[in-house]
């Protein structure tokens, strides 16, 4: 949510909450938009320690991710 101009550019204000929710589909959060785009980089590249890295999560949450996407390739993964 945040652009090269908007991170730098006093000019250009963050987005809100408010600008948000008239952008995004009702029903649809935040979190839910986050969740969807691990679980999309996880069905791509199904590389736990890739989805630590991106998203910053934990090892077992970048696991659970993997495992859901792609449960072929996780049960080939060390525990």
């Amino acid at each position: 949510m945040v652009g090269q101009k908007t991170a730098v550019d006093p000019d250009h204000p963050a987005v809100d909450i408010g600008l948000l929710r008239g952008v995004l589909p009702r029903g649809l959060t935040l979190s839910g938009l986050s969740q969807d785009r691990i679980l999309d980089e996880a069905a791509e590249c199904a590389d736990p320690l890739r989805l630590m890295r991106l998203f910053g999560i934990t090892e077992q949450t970048a696991m659970r991710y993997v495992g859901t996407a792609c449960p072929e390739r996780a049960a080939k993964l060390p525990r």
